[in-house]
C-alpha cells in the first residue's frame, strides 16, 4: 500500500470550501488598509502581516487543489497536462479581468505610476522594477505582492504535478529553506531591503509553509488535527511572532536582522497555526466574527478591496485635493465636532473603507463574478 492513499473520489465543491477562510481573507485585508491608510499613527506591522496571511493562505489553497486534481488524474489515468492546463485558465479567469482592466482604465486617464510603468505591470514583473529602482509606485505599491503570487504560480504547478507525491514534503521543506538562507545572504552581503521584501525567492517560506499544511490536511489528517487543533502551538506561534516583533523594534538599526531575515518566517509560521486553527474551525468569538454573513461576503470580495483600497486612499501618496480627500473634508466640514475629538481617525477610516467596498462590490458582480462563473467551463 502507498504511503500515500489516494483520495477514492473528487472531493465535492462543498467539501472543497472552507467557511471561515472568508473571514481569513476580510481580516487580512483589512490589517492592509489599516497600515495604509493610518500611516505613521500606526507602529505595528499590520500591512505586512496581512500580505503574509495571503501568501501562506494561497500556498495553502493551492497546493490543496493541485494536490486533489492529480489524484484526479492519477485516478482516470490521463496526463498530468489537463490539470495544469485548467490550473492556469481558472487562475487566469479569476485575477486577469479586473487587473488588466484596472491597469489600463488608469494608464487611459492619466494615472502616472500605471502609465509610465505600463509594461511592467501587464506583465506581473512591478516587483523587479522594484528592486532595480530602488523606490515604490505611490498608490500602486501595493501590486508588488500581487506580482508575486502570479511568479509563484508559474512553477509551482510543476513541482505538485510532475514530481512523486511522496517527494511533496522535501520540495515543501527545500522552498522553505532556500527562502529562509536567501535572506540571510541577502543580509549578510548588505543588499537594500527592498530586495529580500518583494522579491518571489525570498517569500517562499511563507508559501512553502502553506503547502506543507495542505500536504498535512490531506494526506496525514490525524496529525494535522492534533498540530492545529493544539491551542499550545497557537499561542506559541504566537509568542514567537510578538517576541520578533518586539526586536525588531528595539534594535538599531531600523533594518535588522529580525526584519530582513526572521520576520517572514516567524510570520508566516504564525499564520500557518491561524489557518490550520480556521479549517479545523475556531469556536465562540472568533467563530462568530469569521463565520458571520458580512465577514464572508468581504472575504469574498477581498480581491477587489486590496486592488482598490490605496487608490481610494494612502496616508503617504493621496494628495489633498483628491476627489476622496475632498469628500472627507465636506464631511469635517459638515460635522466640525469631530474634528480633535479622536473618533475622526475611526469615521475617516469606515469612510474609506466604504468608499472600497462600494468600488469592489461593483467589481465583484460587474467582472469577477462573470469571468468566476466561466471557471466552471474548466473543471479539474
Amino acid at each position: 500500500m502507498s504511503l500515500l492513499t489516494p483520495a477514492t473520489e473528487s472531493p465535492s465543491k462543498e467539501k472543497l470550501y472552507l467557511v471561515q477562510l472568508d473571514g481569513l481573507r476580510f481580516l487580512a485585508v483589512t490589517l492592509v488598509m489599516l497600515d495604509h491608510w493610518l500611516g505613521e499613527k500606526n507602529s505595528l506591522p499590520l500591512g505586512y502581516f496581512g500580505v503574509n496571511l495571503f501568501f501562506v493562505l494561497s500556498g495553502f489553497l493551492i497546493t490543496r487543489i493541485l494536490i486533489h486534481s492529480k489524484q484526479a488524474d492519477d485516478r482516470l489515468q490521463r496526463s498530468h497536462g489537463h490539470s495544469l492546463r485548467q490550473f492556469f485558465i481558472r487562475r487566469s479567469l479569476r485575477i486577469f479581468p479586473i487587473y488588466y482592466l484596472t491597469i489600463i482604465i488608469l494608464a487611459i486617464v492619466g494615472f502616472q505610476a500605471a502609465r509610465e510603468n505600463f509594461v511592467w505591470f501587464m506583465t506581473y514583473t512591478q516587483n523587479f522594477w522594484i528592486i532595480i529602482h530602488q523606490t515604490w509606485f505611490g498608490a500602486l505599491d501595493h501590486l508588488w505582492s500581487l506580482a508575486v503570487e502570479e511568479q509563484y504560480y508559474i512553477f509551482f504547478p510543476f513541482l505538485v504535478l510532475f514530481l512523486p507525491l511522496r517527494r511533496l514534503p522535501v520540495v515543501l521543506a527545500t522552498l522553505v529553506g532556500l527562502a529562509f538562507l536567501l535572506r540571510v545572504y541577502l543580509f549578510v552581503t548588505g543588499a537594500p531591503w527592498m530586495v529580500q521584501f518583494v522579491f518571489m525567492p525570498a517569500c517562499l517560506d511563507a508559501f512553502g509553509l502553506g503547502g506543507v499544511l495542505a500536504f498535512l490536511m490531506v494526506f496525514r489528517r490525524e496529525l494535522f488535527n492534533k498540530l492545529v487543533g493544539n491551542t499550545g502551538f497557537l499561542l506559541a506561534s504566537l509568542f514567537l511572532y510578538t517576541l520578533n516583533v518586539y526586536l525588531m523594534s528595539t534594535t538599531s538599526p531600523s533594518r535588522n536582522v529580525y526584519t530582513d531575515v526572521f520576520d517572514r518566517f516567524f510570520t508566516s509560521l504564525f499564520c500557518f497555526f491561524i489557518i490550520g486553527k480556521s479549517v479545523v474551525g475556531y469556536g465562540g468569538l472568533a467563530r462568530w466574527v469569521l463565520e458571520h454573513p458580512v465577514s464572508n461576503y468581504l472575504g469574498r470580495i477581498s480581491y477587489g478591496l486590496y486592488l482598490f483600497h490605496n487608490l481610494v486612499f494612502n496616508y503617504y501618496h493621496t494628495p489633498p485635493d483628491f476627489i476622496t480627500v475632498r469628500a472627507w473634508n465636506r464631511v469635517l466640514r459638515e460635522m466640525p465636532f469631530l474634528v480633535d475629538t479622536g473618533a475622526d481617525t475611526t469615521l475617516k477610516f469606515l469612510f474609506f473603507y466604504g468608499i472600497t467596498v462600494l468600488l469592489a462590490t461593483v467589481s465583484w458582480y460587474v467582472v469577477e463574478k462573470p469571468f468566476n462563473a466561466l471557471k466552471d467551463r474548466f473543471s479539474y
